[in-house]
């Protein structure tokens, strides 16, 4: 745990709805300001945040003075837009106190599972980071129904983990961490320190929603886990309450459970976009360009191009193919085909005389990108 959580760099956090709102109390300003708190400093040290928290609807039941929660559609959608106020606003004043910035940003799965949108959501919170702005992630929950019904926010802080491609995801939590059975039926449960993400037994150890606020319980963060060590993050489930919890585990400590990636973050991402990615076009590059990617792990920029086949859109997958015809490179597009024939060759400076607009300088970012 002390390497795995030492190191990380770039972090997501995510807290639950029972922890942020005090069981079901209204958005609890002291619990949130501590974590606050918390992010500032690990900011300070160096490190990029992204917070994806629950709340919003069981805030909104507060505000509407709902004692349980609604089994209506409609209801749910309007606790979540009610709610979604005060806890923007709480965060907002809270990271302000020691001088960071906040941003809404509202997801759902669909955002992440279209490549385009994916591209956009990641270009937005990366942006966020590098202006030390602190991202707080929610469910789209006012508009998306399957979300609501089906959907928690442990898979979408595992999401957002593989969106940014963060070192670590640390799931904050009311219980301590993961026990080989229910402690409150089985007085011979085993407490898990430490074990691999995906290992089926884990999800046997886990029980079902353990709490009336959440859709979650311990299997959705045992799974969120696995989904999170995909792209190579190690996840850590821990008390949210426990002092200095997010402090402490940057420093090393060994605090709940921690569930490691058996994979690198770096090779589990080029094998997921290896393996998972249908091509959709090519780009044929000068001997310049393929130098640049293949001896120095550059980015693929549009002036190294000679030529664009096929018709995709901004996030299909293309191949990157050398002038002697054979396939150096594949991966994620930032321009359609229609864009890349329009800049390539062109400088950067070039884009938004000819596009009209200013985007990436990259036709296809390196950490986008896997060589053959």
């Amino acid at each position: 745990m002390s390497a795995a959580l030492q190191g990380a760099k770039r972090i997501v956090v995510k807290v639950g709805s029972s922890l942020v709102t005090n069981e079901g109390r209204g958005v609890d300003a002291d619990a949130i300001g501590n974590w606050c708190r918390q992010l500032a400093a690990l900011a300070a040290d160096g490190r990029e945040l992204v917070m994806v928290s629950s709340g919003a609807i069981a805030e909104g039941m507060k505000r509407l003075g709902w004692a349980t929660r609604p089994k209506e559609l409609h209801e749910l959608q309007a606790a979540a837009a009610v709610g979604q106020m005060g806890l923007a606003q709480m965060y907002e004043s809270k990271l302000r106190e020691h001088g960071m910035g906040s941003a809404q940003v509202l997801l759902t799965h669909a955002d992440l599972a279209d490549r385009e949108r994916y591209l956009n959501a990641r270009s937005t919170l990366v942006t966020l980071l590098q202006h030390r702005v602190l991202p707080v992630i929610n469910e789209n929950d006012t508009v998306v129904n399957d979300e609501i019904k089906f959907g928690d926010n442990d898979t979408l802080g595992a999401l957002v983990a593989n969106l940014i491609e963060a070192d670590a995801l640390i799931i904050l939590t009311d219980q301590r961490g993961l026990y080989s059975a229910d402690p409150r039926r089985d007085p011979n449960a085993r407490f898990i320190d430490e074990a691999v993400a995906g290992t089926p037994e884990l999800e046997q150890m886990a029980g079902g929603a353990g709490s009336s606020l959440g859709r979650g319980g311990m299997i959705t963060k045992i799974l969120a886990a696995k989904r999170a060590a995909g792209s190579g993050a190690n996840t850590v489930i821990a008390w949210g309450r426990e002092p200095d919890v997010l402090l402490r585990l940057a420093a090393g400590e060994a605090i709940g459970t921690a569930l490691l990636a058996s994979t690198p973050k770096l090779a589990a991402r080029k094998q997921w976009m290896a393996d998972h990615l249908q091509l959709r076009g090519a780009v044929t590059i000068d001997a310049g360009a393929a130098a640049k990617l293949q001896g120095e792990g550059k980015s693929l920029l549009p002036i190294g191009v000679v030529e664009v086949q096929g018709e995709f859109h901004r996030g299909d997958v293309i191949a990157v193919i050398d002038a002697s015809g054979r396939e150096v490179a594949r991966g994620l597009t930032n321009y359609s085909s229609a864009e890349a024939r329009l800049i390539a060759r062109k400088p950067s400076s070039d884009f938004e005389r000819v596009l009209g607009y200013a985007a990436e300088p990259e036709l296809i970012h390196r950490d986008n990108l896997v060589l053959n």
